[in-house]
């Protein structure tokens, strides 16, 4: 899932500052998951700027709505009857979230409340790790699930660089070493011979390539 986390309210007022009438928009999905975006973060953004606005004397009008997804159009459109009625909207979505809502709402101004951070899983209440960088040519299935991009503090495809010990990776003594983990689970699994074959360097123009990259289903056209 993306993972986010909210911007420091003093950045926040800034981006709002010169307007009266604010639509604070959160979203279910995955900024909910990892606590950043969703209802409840809504409610309590809200309750932050009603307060400090009232410490300050100045007026302030808030509304606050919660997307399914931000992402998607069919939900974006539950913000067309409101979106007239105020200044700004104060987006908690994911930088595409923001980005969606502008494009349907181009004369409306949208800003982002979050920060995205990155594709992540929930490791446990609290807790969320990286393991995916979107790179555009997944191996995966070379790697025993184990993504030498994302866990690998170097990104080496062929092998470990040596300098782990007790399996942490010397950058970082409290990261596990993708290395290990991938030659134990080759190992257990009887697919040393994966480790043969010589890799070559990540393909970055796949990741970066000329613009927004896009994926095109001709089968899910309407």
């Amino acid at each position: 899932m993306i993972t986010a986390e909210r911007k420091p309210l003093s950045e926040i007022k800034e981006m709002i500052a010169p307007y009266r009438k604010v639509l604070v928009v959160g979203c279910g999905s995955c900024v909910a998951e990892c606590a950043a975006g969703g209802e409840k973060e809504v409610g309590l953004l809200a309750s932050a700027l009603r307060m400090d606005a009232r410490t300050e004397g100045r007026d302030l009008e808030i509304k606050e709505m919660t997307l399914d997804r931000q992402c998607v159009y069919e939900f974006i459109d539950q913000l067309t009857e409101f979106i007239d009625q105020y200044d700004v909207v104060l987006s908690l979505g994911c930088g595409a979230g923001v980005q969606a809502v502008a494009e349907v709402f181009p004369r409306a101004i949208i800003v982002p409340a979050l920060n995205t951070t990155f594709v992540g899983e929930t490791k446990e209440a609290g807790l969320w790790v990286e393991n995916c960088r979107g790179c555009g040519d997944c191996k995966l299935g070379f790697f025993a699930a184990v993504c030498p991009i994302t866990g690998c503090a170097k990104g080496l495809f062929n092998g470990p660089c040596g300098g782990s010990q007790d399996g942490k990776c010397e950058v970082d003594p409290d990261t596990p070493c993708a290395w290990q983990l991938i030659i134990t689970r080759l190992e257990e699994s009887g697919r040393m011979n994966l480790l043969d074959k010589v890799y070559p360097p990540a393909d970055w123009s796949k990741q970066q390539g000329r613009g927004p990259r896009k994926i095109v289903r001709e089968d899910q056209k309407i």
